[in-house]
């Protein structure tokens, strides 16, 4: 996939994180803050279709969930 530029701002001590993290991994910025915001992505979407799944079996087994808790 063809890389496309874009500017964005950092917090001070996140941006002296990251250039410390990506001499010890022999890596680039681009490289991490892409990584990065793929995982991000990926992990904000599932989050809600998780949480409506976890909602659907605590309301389907309410009753079962009061008594393994009495």
């Amino acid at each position: 996939m063809k890389a496309k530029k874009f500017a964005t701002q950092i917090d001070e001590e996140v941006l002296k994180d990251l250039k410390s993290y990506v001499k010890e991994a022999d890596r680039s910025i681009s490289s991490v803050v892409s990584e990065a915001v793929a995982e991000y992505l990926q992990r904000a979407r599932i989050r809600p279709a998780f949480r409506s799944a976890m909602d659907e079996v605590l309301d389907d087994n309410e009753e079962l969930l009061k008594r393994l808790a009495k």
